[in-house]
């Protein structure tokens, strides 16, 4: 059985790409920030399923990732996907003239330091099991990054330049391990109906209904887990560095 590594997996996105990857037969380790405690009911959830792990862990500190990635390592024996979706928004919403230090540190350290360095431990397992001749191995690392990647937004400048990061760090990977057949692919979430996105639903339901998508809906957190399920599927061969939008058409230059 393949082995998938999700981040930031307990809620939103995460949380439907884990058990999109567990109903595919995935044995699938999820990384959280929050104790068992606290997530009680959505364990019991994941635990219907029999190869599951909750790591608890903040990608932002290294210790954190470095444990991380021996846990899977020795509790299921490889890697084979590694789903870099952990994200949190800046701590307080500033205009860019405005923000700080504390704002911008607290961003970067998870949404691009934690993935970059948590990538890179990642590979090294990666590469260790391609060294090793594991048996019906086909790696892969898919980045969620955003719309934000690309799309001005001045009261959250962080957030944007931590995604436009991701961007350039899918691009980094996909180049330096195409040699070894690992591809490397990002996906940009538009507008998603999350956690994250609660305290500005009423602004995103008169844009949609304006037409700012030319699908006239809210994204789901399911809408990514299915194309995840797919560049799971080593049906792309011939790819890797690609950018694949789950934005309604969002990123459609029209008229």
């Amino acid at each position: 059985m393949r082995v998938a590594l999700v981040t930031g997996g307990t809620r939103g996105i995460g949380r439907a790409i884990a058990l999109q990857l567990l109903s595919e037969q995935f044995k699938v380790a999820i990384v959280g920030t929050r104790s068992q405690e606290e997530i009680t009911d959505l364990l019991g959830e994941f635990r219907k399923y029999q190869h599951f792990l909750y790591i608890q862990g903040n990608i932002g500190y290294k210790e954190d990732r470095m444990r991380i990635i021996d846990t899977v390592i020795k509790h299921f024996g490889r890697i084979d996907v590694l789903v870099n979706n952990a994200g949190v928004a800046p701590l307080q919403r500033l205009d860019i003239l405005e923000t700080t230090e504390e704002n911008f540190d607290y961003v970067m350290s998870i949404n691009l330091k934690g993935t970059f360095f948590l990538t890179q431990t990642a590979v090294n397992a990666m590469l260790k099991s391609i060294n090793d001749n594991v048996s019906d191995y086909h790696p892969v690392i898919i980045n969620i990054s955003s719309i934000s990647a690309y799309t001005s937004s001045p009261n959250r400048p962080e957030y944007c330049i931590s995604k436009a990061g991701i961007s350039m760090m899918t691009k980094l990977f996909a180049d330096r391990l195409a040699t070894y057949g690992i591809p490397v692919f990002e996906i940009r979430p538009g507008i998603m109906e999350t956690d994250m996105t609660a305290t500005v639903k009423e602004k995103y339901d008169k844009l949609i209904e304006n037409g700012i998508t030319p699908i006239k809906r809210w994204g789901t957190p399911q809408d990514v887990a299915n194309l995840v399920s797919l560049l799971c599927s080593n049906k792309l061969t011939f790819s890797t560095g690609d950018v694949f939008n789950v934005d309604g058409g969002y990123h459609i230059q029209r008229l």
